[in-house]
Parts: structure tokens; C-alpha cells; sequence
């Protein structure tokens, strides 16, 4: 029976402890990071053998490739792609039309390898002060330019066979730490956070994934960050946001969450997140995460079912050539 949790692995390769965990455990998916990447045969191998491991062909592989700072699939192997913030450059004729390319030509690069969802578009809205975590990630610095570019990268990505993932849901345009190595505590009042920060989410909200913010509202819930808030994750993402899709966590191992691995995963599984995802490889905190994972099924089945029915064969693309008309319109 697979498991509501993703997890990690540490090298090129799955190891035979790996293995012998994926298999007992059955995880719904694996993301994969740089240090498991090397060259696109490599690659494929890897999500090969990981779906063979689980004994589901279309079990889901994921990654983390927006474009920018953040892409694991680097040159000189594969193409550079631009960072969201550039799109808006474009000008207001094009802008959606080069970002539903550029993701276009990321799911390419990505079904190529075996990956079949993106943690991407980052609907987050950054505002001065706030720290760069964020930054040339985000789309624009108003919410309407952020809801269209990220729309029309959403698009890009699912017309080329790639599931995409909106985050960080509700918010974390305003953090002013980095929640990799500490909690971010927002204090902006219900309203603005209503206006500004969910607009985005709410105008995506029928998308198939979404990855919850280590962050604090304290005009929310002052005690939780939203991934372990039962009360952000019923009343202002699946409520005012609407929200109905699967609910990734982010990152349980980073710092901005306290308590052991097994811990957190059992506070965010308790809070509402239908999947639990532990990125950094590390097996024995991969096995805590597992045993506080529950069998998808029921709701979480539902949304799982939904989500992963989104998938399509993508249609042929002339990649070199559209890689040459990317790259004119966001010089």
C-alpha cells in the first residue's frame, strides 16, 4: 500500500538500503536534488529504478526546476532557463506567452529524464524588505502579474506532461528570514494578507498540487507555521484560498520546523498536508517520516486520483528551435 510521504536519495544511484526502504515503505514519489544528478542517461536510470522499485510505472518523480537560482538539470548538459522574475521584462504582449514557453521547454527537459512533476510556479509576492529566499523567483511584485505568469507557466508545464506545484501556499513573499535555516514570522494583518500575499493561490486554486509555507502568521496562527496549522490549512487554504487539490509540505527537514523528524511529519500529516516530503536523503530520518505516514486513501486517494489525471502525453516540439525564440524574447 503507498505511503502519503516523497523522499530523497543521496547519491547518482539508489543504494541497495534505499531499495530496501523504498520497497517496504512504498513512498508516492522521490524528488530529486543535485546531488543526484550528473548526465540525462544517469538520470533515467534513476527514476527507473525507483518506479521499478515501487513496482509503479507512473509513480511520481519530482523536482525542483523553476528556472533562475533554482534548477537541478544545469549546462552544460541542459539549457539555462531564465528566472521567473524575467518574464515580466517581456512586456505586458508577451510576457505570459515566453513564460508558458519557458515552462513548456522544462517539462521536455524534464519528461525526457523521468520526471513528471515540477515544484514550480512560486506564486509568492515579495515585498521590500523581505528576504531574497524569494527574490527573482517570484514572477512580479503585484499579485495580478504573479496569477498570470504563473498560469501561463502552469500551462507550459502540463501541455508538455508535467504536473506543476503552486507555492508556497498561502504566502511567503514577506518572510524575512530564510525558513531552510530559520522560521519566518509574518505580522501583516488579515486583510493585507487577504489582498496581497493569497490572491495568487486563489486565482490557481484549481491546480493540481500545492506546497504549504514554513512561515507564521501571526494574524492566522501565531503558534504554528501554516504546514503544521490545522487552523490555516482548513480555514484559509482549503477555505478562503479554495483549495481542494493535494497538499505537499514543504521540506520537513528544514530548520524552520522543531521537534525530531517524526515529530513534524506527524504534526503536518495531523494538520491537513495529504503528502509528506522529506527531501535530504538522509535515511534514518526518511524511515521517522515514513512511520508517521499513513496510506493514501479516502480523501487524500481522491486527490491523488484527480492530480495525476491531469497528466497527458505531450504533443511533438521543435525544442532547438523554440529554445531560440525563448531566448529572444527574454534578452
Amino acid at each position: 500500500m503507498t505511503l502519503g510521504f516523497v523522499c530523497g536519495c543521496a547519491g547518482l544511484e539508489l543504494t541497495d538500503d534505499e531499495k530496501r526502504f523504498i520497497a517496504v515503505t512504498q513512498p508516492w514519489g522521490l524528488i530529486l536534488f543535485r546531488r543526484n544528478v550528473d548526465t540525462p542517461e544517469q538520470v533515467s536510470r534513476l527514476t527507473a529504478s525507483f518506479r521499478a522499485v515501487v513496482g509503479r510505472f507512473e509513480a511520481p518523480v519530482l523536482m525542483d526546476q523553476e528556472g533562475g537560482r533554482v534548477q537541478r538539470l544545469r549546462p552544460p548538459l541542459w539549457p539555462d532557463y531564465p528566472a521567473a522574475s524575467r518574464y515580466a521584462g517581456c512586456g505586458s504582449e508577451s510576457d505570459a506567452q515566453a513564460a508558458k514557453l519557458g515552462a513548456r521547454l522544462i517539462a521536455h527537459e524534464l519528461r525526457n529524464v523521468g520526471v513528471t512533476v515540477d515544484c514550480a510556479p512560486v506564486l509568492d509576492v515579495p515585498v521590500p524588505g523581505s528576504h531574497n529566499v524569494i527574490g527573482d523567483r517570484a514572477f512580479a511584485a503585484d499579485p495580478m502579474t504573479v496569477a498570470r505568469l504563473g498560469r501561463a507557466f502552469a500551462e507550459g508545464l502540463l501541455l508538455g506532461g508535467v504536473l506543476p506545484v503552486m507555492k508556497h501556499v498561502p504566502g511567503h513573499g514577506r518572510a524575512g528570514v530564510d525558513s531552510h535555516l530559520s522560521l519566518p514570522v509574518v505580522e501583516a494583518d488579515r486583510d493585507e494578507l487577504d489582498q496581497h500575499d493569497f490572491e495568487p493561490f486563489r486565482q490557481l486554486a484549481d491546480l493540481p498540487i500545492a506546497m504549504t509555507a514554513h512561515v507564521v502568521y501571526t494574524a492566522l496562527d501565531p503558534d504554528r507555521p501554516a504546514t503544521t496549522s490545522a487552523r490555516v490549512i482548513d480555514q484559509i487554504i482549503r477555505g478562503v484560498i479554495g483549495f481542494d487539490g493535494l497538499l505537499l509540505s514543504d521540506d520537513l527537514s528544514m530548520e524552520a520546523l522543531k521537534g525530531s523528524l517524526g515529530e513534524r511529519a506527524e504534526q503536518a500529516r495531523l494538520a491537513g498536508c495529504d503528502i509528506l516530503l522529506h527531501c535530504n536523503g538522509k535515511l534514518d530520518e526518511a524511515r521517522a517520516v515514513a512511520a508517521a505516514a499513513r496510506p493514501i486513501e479516502g480523501m487524500v486517494e481522491r486527490r491523488v486520483a484527480a492530480a495525476v489525471a491531469r497528466l497527458r502525453q505531450p504533443e511533438p516540439i521543435d525544442h532547438p528551435h523554440e529554445q531560440v525564440r525563448l531566448a529572444a524574447m527574454v534578452a
